[in-house]
């Protein structure tokens, strides 16, 4: 009998064990394979939330099969205690394994709220937008002129929430004295500048930030990626680019930048001032005239004077030979890779076309007319 006893228990350890090693094997499979979620949704981890929470919330919102399991895979794989307050995008048929992983991982929320600092050229402006999950879209809330009163109430909620998403954009062409000035009025950055960075040293670009970040470091980081993007630039220039260093590939490139705001017109813009230096003719570039009068501290508003025209400084490319003293301004990739590598033209002169972009021409007497032709276009606005 005893035997027989022996024998059933042994039978029913093999039974259960086959039963429990089937379980896991399933639990596993269901934790690593795509989930039911239907849409991309953002779930809000509030601070101090417990993994049995979270499972819930996760649950209603149709993005687990099994809450259990979620739980259990979070425990296994020790991150159950690991999870970050913020907003976190779930998209559609998300797995629990990757779930896990985008809620403890930490970093930055990837969805909800996000402010947007952006630096212009004329002005700087504040972004509170949202992301719509299904359509992973940004629907805006909010803008405002940060320099201009009181924020609006969105804003300041947005902002003591505390998982907001940070962003401070460069648009290119800002002079770095207007990167400075903007930084001092964005209230969720921290500490002094004490000096303006180097003109053309920054890169225009979208860096994303946490609340309480440094200024200084913010800065540093933009001239790293200026100057990394200006040495890979460098090293692929073109073999009868007309500049002798790198520094002088970023003052062409910042003239280039002002000088057009079309995408298409740089190749052509840097082919006139490189044909023009090659043959050492003067550059006769109006940004570099404005830049040696506002110093880049403030846009000038006003069309140049003949007598400001004839005036003698470092900037001033209708009286100086060559390239001016400095970059007038922070120029972007396509602007500098135009510097280096200009459209093979044989174009010397461009001018204003009346909708924001230019005419180009080989000699003056082409250029002649089409000054004439932009001068009735002036007259035709009433413009003086």
């Amino acid at each position: 009998m005893w035997r027989n006893i022996a024998s059933n228990a042994l039978t029913l350890g093999i039974v259960v064990a086959l039963v429990l090693a089937g379980l896991l094997d399933w639990g596993r499979r269901v934790y690593a394979e795509p989930g039911p979620l239907v849409q991309a949704i953002c779930l809000r981890i509030e601070r101090g939330a417990t993994l049995l929470q979270v499972s819930r919330d996760l649950e209603a919102a149709g993005a687990l099969r099994d809450a259990r399991v979620f739980r259990l895979g979070a425990q296994y794989s020790g991150k159950s205690d690991e999870l970050r307050f913020g907003s976190y995008l779930i998209p559609a048929g998300a797995s629990m394994a990757g779930i896990v992983e985008a809620v403890t991982r930490g970093g930055q929320s990837t969805c909800g709220t996000e402010v947007v600092f952006r630096i212009g050229v004329s002005a700087a402006e504040v972004i509170l937008r949202e992301l719509e999950p299904a359509t992973a879209r940004y629907r805006e809330v909010v803008r405002f002129d940060p320099g201009a009163g009181p924020a609006p109430a969105d804003y300041a909620e947005a902002l003591a929430a505390g998982d907001t998403r940070l962003r401070v954009t460069l648009a290119e062409g800002v002079t770095s004295w207007q990167v400075v000035e903007a930084l001092r009025a964005a209230e969720f950055l921290a500490g002094e500048v004490t000096e303006v960075p180097p003109e053309g040293s920054l890169a225009p670009d979208s860096y994303e930030v946490r609340r309480g970040a440094e200024r200084a470091a913010l800065l540093a980081e933009m001239a790293v990626r200026q100057a990394d993007l200006l040495a890979g630039l460098w090293a692929g220039r073109a073999g009868d680019v007309p500049v002798e260093t790198p520094e002088q590939a970023l003052i062409l490139a910042s003239i280039i930048e002002k000088e057009t705001g079309k995408p298409e017109e740089r190749g052509r813009i840097a082919s006139v001032f490189a044909n023009r230096l090659r043959i050492g003719m003067r550059l006769q570039s109006d940004p570099t005239v404005i830049y040696g009068i506002t110093g880049g501290k403030a846009v000038l508003g006003r069309g140049l004077r003949q007598s400001e025209l004839r005036a003698e400084t470092p900037y001033n490319t209708y009286v100086i030979d060559g390239l001016p003293a400095t970059p007038i301004a922070n120029p972007g990739r396509a602007s500098i890779a135009a510097a280096l590598d200009p459209e093979a033209t044989a174009l010397l002169y461009f001018v204003a076309d009346g909708n924001g972009g230019h005419v180009f021409a080989e000699t003056l007497e082409e250029h002649n007319r089409n000054v004439a032709r932009w001068r009735e276009i002036e007259a035709g606005r009433g413009n003086p």
